[in-house]
């Protein structure tokens, strides 16, 4: 299978894509369709090259709307689209909402306003030609668009809104309602309009994303000089620089310098993170303070913002429940609402003997109240604008089933080190024994691990440095495998090892022992130091849990959580520690991958919806087992984007909270489009039955209804990050 991809022009929201879909459903499969409203792109999946575009173009071409090869959309927008793909659609409802403006300014002069509002219902009044002819233009530049779709459904037999309209606008015409007409017409024009709006608004939204990437790179020479090169032609491994104030234009890791970088648009982290030598940047982050170089480790097509802006984009085709059920609902709504208006049309004039010309009228009032358009539109734009808005947060949603399911969690499990922990080990407590200072301590089993890449040991060298403790290396150091290590320190001997290296050299007394089982019941790992003679002092280090954890927990109460478990592979003693400081409900320690899927599994039964927070790599099955996979995406960045179905994409805990409550506003908004778009069309519809609702007021109240649904839906575009943060 291969992949071809389409530009699709007047593709702009759900219902062209069911279009689309029952079209080419039969000759590919749906399972092989894959659409991006937001970018107007259409994917198919085949074995069969140029058969292929061939036979979408002409599919396509069936519906009234066009296919274009990707690669030839792109290279005509690199040297700008034609105007009339720009601006044709305004163009043609300005010039409609012109002529039918004029032709009824003129039709007033001539016969008085009250005339021109009602001329066609009255028997002794015809039109003005001139005014005719200002109207059939309006209705011709504002059905454009409309009319070549409403032929082609109708031809399907598969009746949609463009085909609704049709037929409202040409039933006006024949009984001689212009006016009704070509405002019909217009309005509808105005109201596909702004749904265009409302998308390429929401796809500029992440389209900007791409603007933070800089074209070029300052790229350094074998010879130790630099070079402006366009991004595309950097190799991975390549050396850049980057001075203060500027992007950095690739991914990469820091060989040369120290600095503050603000990467807000990858990780959604509001404060400038440090950046030294060893450390990860990202492409599209902002260096603060001093320049530095990095060596490239990924080509621009495979940064990390690349890589989110892609993934964003094809979250459109992970539809949500919301977009399911109005798709399923207008599929039936359509061609129920054609029969009841033809019911209107014919079932009074026939049983009850009244006027054939006014349950006619009443009849396309019906149609035109019937057009699914508020409805359609109501929750893509929503969801769209929800994933913008969580993507400029630094949380990456894979698409819109997963943006609202947080909404309905009940339970989540939590991974403990890197997510309810830093993940790096830190001196907890400084003993000193045997008459020695905390200083002097510090200073000798730094001296001691000054020469180790142990995690264990780079946290006491931490600590050593923060403390202002001042040494030198230990002298002939030898490190004993798996125990510790030993060396002379102003020619004594000094060795540093573990509580067991301790009991196996023999010199463990009844107070060394306590304070050591007392520091590891806490869940801390202790590293003794001692000379010839005697136990100089204990030092415990553990994973440090995050500060901000325990009120995380209770924000997640809040947010209507159930149960916080957390699952870990470490000790009892170490989970229980941690689980009283953080305040989850419950811990499940000593853990295998498998065991935490099970854990997983357990509380799904017992909960239903449940997330699980890990890291992306040795949590994966977990992630998969839960209704939700929500990866940090800091511990392991491409894992994270991988594997679950969100990525937190720095370590703030506090992002999990914003998530949910993220995930309600989402569902509220989309619940209230719903609920207005279909309550609003049960008004019309009774007024209509009760004759009292004209063709206008139908139209009005159906654009302003998709007017408020679409505006509704893009205050999601301004839903920042701000709560708990």
């Amino acid at each position: 299978m291969q992949d071809y991809a389409f530009k699709i022009r007047g593709m702009d929201c759900a219902e062209e894509v069911a279009i689309l879909k029952r079209e080419l459903g039969p000759g590919f499969g749906e399972e092989n369709l894959r659409f991006d409203v937001m970018n107007g792109k259409l994917i198919v999946a085949s074995e069969d090259g140029g058969t292929t575009r061939d036979k979408v173009v002409e599919l396509v071409r069936k519906t009234g709307m066009e296919a274009i090869p990707w690669d030839k959309h792109v290279s005509q927008a690199k040297n700008g689209d034609s105007f009339w793909a720009r601006r044709g659609r305004t163009i043609l409802t300005v010039l409609s909402g012109v002529c039918i403006f004029l032709g009824f300014v003129w039709h007033s002069t001539q016969h008085g306003i009250l005339d021109a509002l009602t001329g066609g219902e009255a028997e002794i009044h015809q039109f003005p030609l001139s005014v005719i002819i200002l109207y059939v233009v309006g209705i011709v530049s504002g059905g454009w668009f409309i009319f070549p779709k409403a032929w082609y459904a109708a031809r399907r037999l598969r009746p949609d809104m463009n085909l609704l309209m049709t037929v409202a606008v040409i039933g006006a015409v024949t009984i001689g309602e212009w006016f009704e007409a070509a405002v019909v017409t217009v309005l509808f024009g105005i109201a596909l309009l702004l749904e265009s709006w409302s998308v390429g608004r929401a796809r500029r939204a992440i389209s900007a994303l791409m603007d933070l990437s800089p074209p070029t790179a300052m790229c350094v020479t074998q010879t130790g000089n630099t070079e402006q090169k366009p991004v595309a032609e950097v190799d991975i491994g390549s050396h850049v620089m980057v001075r203060p104030g500027e992007r950095v234009p690739l991914d990469g890791v820091v060989t040369k310098g120290s600095t503050t970088v603000n990467q807000a648009p990858i990780t959604g982290e509001s404060k400038p993170v440090p950046k030294e030598v060893g450390d990860e940047v990202f492409a599209g982050s902002i260096n603060e303070e001093g320049a530095f170089e990095f060596r490239t480790t990924k080509a621009p097509a495979d940064t990390t913002i690349a890589r989110i802006i892609r993934m964003v984009e094809e979250a459109q085709s992970r539809r949500a429940p919301s977009e399911q059920w109005v798709e399923w609902f207008a599929r039936y709504y359509t061609p129920l609402m054609m029969g009841l208006s033809v019911l209107v049309m014919i079932v009074p004039p026939i049983v009850f003997g009244g006027a054939w010309g006014t349950w006619f009228y009443q009849g396309l009032v019906l149609l035109v109240i019937a057009c699914p358009c508020a409805l359609v539109i109501s929750t893509p734009v929503s969801i769209v604008a929800g994933l913008s808005s969580a993507a400029r947060a630094g949380v990456l949603i894979k698409g819109g089933i997963f943006l609202e399911a947080p909404a309905r969690l009940r339970a989540i499990a939590m991974d403990k080190t890197g997510t309810l922990t830093r993940g790096q080990p830190e001196v907890q407590m400084v003993v000193p024994l045997s008459g020695h200072s905390a200083h002097e301590l510090l200073e000798r089993a730094a001296a001691l691990e000054s020469q180790s890449e142990h995690p264990l040991a780079r946290a006491i060298l931490r600590q050593a440095d923060a403390a202002g403790v001042h040494f030198a290396p230990a002298e002939q150091f030898q490190a004993i495998k798996g125990k510790g290590a030993q060396g002379y320190i102003n020619g004594r001997l000094y060795w540093i090892g573990s509580h067991r290296f301790l009991h196996e050299l023999g010199e463990e007394e009844d107070r060394v022992h306590e304070e050591a089982q007392r520091l590891e019941d806490a869940g801390h790992s202790v590293i003794v130091v001692g000379n010839d003679t005697h136990v100089c002092g204990l030092i415990s280090v553990a994973d440090a849990v995050r500060p901000e954890a325990k009120d995380i927990v209770l924000a997640l109460k809040d947010a209507g959580i159930q149960r916080v478990v957390m699952l870990t592979g470490d000790n009892n003693g170490t989970a229980e520690a941690i689980a009283g400081e953080v305040g989850v409900d419950d811990a499940e320690a000593e853990l295998l991958p498998e065991d935490k899927v099970e854990a997983v599994q357990r509380l799904v039964t017992a909960f239903g919806s449940v997330a699980m927070v890990g890291d992306g790599i040795n949590d994966a099955p977990a992630l998969a087992a839960a209704s939700v996979g929500i990866a940090m995406g800091a511990a392991g960045t491409d894992a994270a984007l991988e594997t679950a179905d969100i990525a937190l994409m720095s370590d703030d805990l506090s992002k999990l909270p914003w998530l949910i409550e993220h995930s309600k506003r989402t569902l509220r908004i989309i619940r209230q489009n719903i609920i207005f778009a279909l309550g609003l069309k049960a008004v019309f519809i009774l007024l209509s039955l009760a004759g009292m609702a004209t063709l206008w007021m139908a139209i009005a109240a159906d654009m302003g209804a998709s007017l408020l649904v679409i505006f509704n839906g893009l205050r999601l575009l301004r839903s920042h990050f701000d709560i708990y943060a």
